[in-house]
């Protein structure tokens, strides 16, 4: 059958640009292998112009199957599966981008391209380690190709490919019987994105995070490449500005992710331990532990075989943890894991034959590594980063084995688990290793190699540390952190790692210009030392003085039983009624939808009770995309240089799908009689007759009664209703009066002789738009944004001076 309005043509030639980076791959892997082993000039250089060009063919069918594939999203050919599932027509075009990388095979791609890139710089860099080096990043390209090719090899499926059509996808649905599905509304109009990722974070999260996992290769290949030529240690200076670039553009894409789920999540904050988070996490750790012992080594001779292992598991660890978030083992337990695609049996043979092979390679080469049997100095700089490294690598096995319960359970039968609170195992490790490497971080720099006078290193720090001793007890004492929710001993750990942290910060900054004399350009190690200690007080005092401003003990809603708190936390806000929030008077003042009917804007106005303060918050709430009902939430913050304001909407009653079925119902009573309704009780006080007052005109002329009730809610409040019902143009009229604490609609509709009225009721949640309202403030976060930059300025300003020693 001949279907109509499909484009093919992009398709077919995207799947023959996979086929051919695979096959380029493979070639490159063995020309560059052929190289490597070549005893004559000639011979390696044959092999290695073979291998150029293969490796640059494949780099440059990756980028067109990347184009292409964003072509078809851009165009919405919902004729391929990968469009239709991952956008749909009305999506934002700047989001037509994350609709890539919302899949498993637009993830891979995505990573792949990365590594050509890497490779390309290699090519040009890598001088005589250019061979061995991109034999392993050629292999692991083969590796990725594997993983989107998406080919049968008998009755298995190899790869999942982008370009699947969606007919095929769904081969026996009736929907595609006909010759014009793609005019269907289900086909014409996609899947869409999902709504988390519609944020502008996900446009540059992922791409920046996938060059911080594809760097970790180069280190990697050079550890590879040293010990199969048996070249142990000449590598490392060349490599050290690749670990460095890895270091950074790592670390910038976990925080920018952090970002996201400060700006997109509703966990209240920038890191929850997800599963997803330290996976990432964990390699980073690693590999910042092999710079540093890649940097001793560099200066001492000491520390290159724990430089190898570091970057061997730092690449691995990157492996495995793509393996925890794409096999679909963690989607119960994190919120943004990956479910099964099939692809498991090839993560497993990836993570297995890169694991077998380095380490293998490692433990056969082991007592070949160099290595001076002379320890280091106690007093050295070198004994202390290497100290500091191995901190670093056992904080990252302290995430990753609870991270990894799931997987164990699977394969042992066991049963573990964290815990329902899912932070404080983790947090109860890490604030110990936060105040060991905060020390270290401060008085390393102030360490000389090989060995340093007592006189020298007490004179050069004493200073810093007295000064760091009066501003770490001010910040505890005057900044009231008091945070003993996991009693006074996890409390003394806060100020304990506080303390670290303004050590690190100061220490470094005092070496910048007593050490160093003020040299920027020399000041690489202390910059991004003195961002990380601050990136440190940031995350410490943000944590334990987070505030929850929209306590709610009068009236909270109900979440659930498995949300016992949440309703004590949420605001209930009428609109248009100005309500108490501590030290701010909170109004819900309107809400709007988006023109393509997927977002509802709120608008809520704050003001601080001591008047000093005045300004708006708009939080919203996004459909639910891919035939998920409900809605999900989207943040908003004010920002101040010293706190966030954060919020986020948990309920609102305006975007309740369906209408309001509540009915009125009728009580003749007259005066004094008790009308019940279900949360309380309400009385007919009096009755006035053409009542003039600021809300009604009537006059001794017109014909209308006022019915005064005083309602009694269930915490023993007192309210008051007044329904009107009057006469107009031989016509009985009558006015509501509504109370929309209560949920009530409360009407005087008939008057049935000289002393009985008739009051009409109605509850119903649906009288007045609400919203459930969480607020949360943030004091002194941007320092943890202010560090991650310094940081990440300071790995920037070593690798510069790096290049320019080669």
């Amino acid at each position: 059958m001949k279907y109509i309005g499909e484009h093919l043509l992009p398709g077919q030639l995207g799947q023959f640009l996979i086929v051919l980076s695979l096959v380029a791959s493979l070639v490159a892997c063995i020309a560059y292998f052929k190289a490597s082993n070549a005893t004559v000039e000639p011979d390696h250089e044959s092999w290695k112009k073979l291998a150029r060009i293969a490796f640059l063919v494949n780099a440059g069918s990756v980028l067109a199957t990347f184009s292409i594939i964003f072509y078809i999203i851009a165009n919405h050919y919902h004729e391929y599966f990968y469009a239709w599932n991952h956008s749909d027509i009305s999506l934002n075009p700047k989001y037509l981008l994350s609709s890539i990388w919302e899949g498993q095979e637009g993830a891979f791609l995505l990573w792949t391209f990365w590594q050509s890139v890497l490779g390309v710089g290699l090519i040009a860099t890598a001088k005589k380690w250019e061979a061995p080096v991109m034999t392993v990043m050629s292999f692991a390209q083969f590796c990725l190709a594997t993983l989107i090719i998406g080919v049968y090899v008998f009755d298995l499926k190899v790869g999942s490919s982008p370009f699947l059509l969606t007919r095929h996808q769904f081969q026996d649905a009736p929907i595609f019987q006909g010759d014009n599905y793609l005019s269907l509304p289900k086909i014409h109009n996609g899947n869409g994105l999902n709504q988390l990722l519609q944020n502008y974070w996900m446009v540059i999260h992922p791409p920046v995070l996938f060059m911080g996992y594809a760097s970790t290769i180069v280190p990697f290949s050079y550890a590879i490449a040293g010990m199969w030529k048996k070249d142990f240690g000449s590598w490392t200076k060349q490599a050290l500005p690749w670990s460095l670039f890895s270091g950074a553009i790592f670390g910038l894409g976990i925080m920018m992710g952090a970002a996201w789920a400060y700006e997109s999540l509703t966990f209240g904050g920038y890191w929850a331990w997800d599963p997803v988070e330290n996976a990432s996490l964990v390699p980073w750790l690693v590999m910042v532990a092999g710079i540093h012992t890649q940097v001793i080594y560099n200066s001492t001779g000491h520390s290159l075989r724990a430089t190898n292992f570091f970057f061997v598991m730092s690449f691995l660890l990157v492996l495995y943890s793509t393996y925890l978030t794409r096999s679909g083992d963690l989607q119960d337990t994190s919120v943004h894991a990956f479910v099964d695609s099939g692809l498991n049996w090839q993560m497993r043979i990836w993570v297995l034959i890169f694991a077998t092979g380095s380490l293998s390679l490692f433990i056969a080469r082991f007592k070949k590594i160099p290595h001076i049997a002379k320890e280091e100095e106690f007093s050295s700089r070198e004994f202390w980063m290497f100290i500091g490294s191995l901190v670093l690598f056992l904080s990252a096995m302290a995430i990753i084995i609870p991270t990894s319960f799931p997987i164990f359970n699977k394969l042992f039968g066991t049963n573990l688990v964290i815990g329902e609170d899912k932070e404080f195992p983790y947090n109860r490790i890490q604030i110990f290793v936060a105040v060991v490497i905060g020390v270290l971080t401060a008085i390393s720099q102030y360490l000389k190699y090989k060995n340093t006078s007592k006189a020298y290193f007490t004179k050069k720090l004493l200073w810093a540390t007295v000064i760091s001793v009066l501003v770490a007890a001010s910040v505890s004492y005057f900044g009231h952190i008091n945070y003993n929710k996991y009693g006074y001993g996890f409390l003394a750990a806060i100020h304990l790692a506080l303390f670290a942290a303004v050590y690190a910060v100061i220490a470094n900054a005092g070496y910048i210009f007593t050490g160093l004399n003020g040299k920027l350009k020399a000041a690489g190690a202390s910059v991004a030392h003195l961002g990380f200690g601050l990136l440190m007080v940031g995350i410490l005092i943000s944590s334990s003085k987070k505030e929850i401003l929209s306590v709610n003990t009068f009236n909270p809603l109900n979440f659930g039983p498995e949300k016992p708190k949440e309703g004590f936390e949420n605001l209930t806000l009428f609109r248009g009624i100005k309500t108490d929030m501590g030290s701010y008077w909170a109004t819900y003042v309107k809400d709007s939808v988006s023109t393509k009917k997927n977002v509802t804007y709120f608008r809520v106005d704050m003001e601080r009770k001591d008047g000093k303060d005045k300004f708006s918050l708009y939080p919203d709430l996004i459909k639910n995309t891919k035939g998920q009902e409900g809605m999900s939430n989207n943040p908003d913050s004010r920002h101040y240089l010293h706190k966030d304001i954060f919020s986020y909407v948990n309920h609102a009653s305006s975007v309740q799908e369906g209408s309001d079925t509540a009915q009125f119902k009728n009580h003749v009573v007259k005066t004094g009689d008790t009308i019940f309704y279900s949360e309380g009780y309400m009385i007919l006080d009096s009755v006035t007759v053409n009542p003039h007052d600021e809300k009604h005109r009537f006059t001794s002329k017109d014909t209308a009664l006022m019915a005064n009730l005083t309602v009694i809610t269930k915490e023993q409040q007192k309210l008051t209703a007044k329904p009107v019902f009057y006469v107009r143009n031989n016509g009985a009229q009558y006015m509501l009066d509504t109370l929309y604490s209560e949920g009530l609609a409360i009407g005087l509709t008939r008057i049935t002789d000289d002393k009985h009225l008739e009051i009409s009721v109605k509850e119903s949640s649906r009288l007045a738009p609400f919203l459930a309202l969480k607020v949360l403030q943030f004091p002194f976060i941007n320092l943890v944004w202010l560090g991650t930059v310094l940081m990440i300025i300071g790995f920037v300003i070593s690798m510069i001076r790096r290049i320019k020693l080669l």
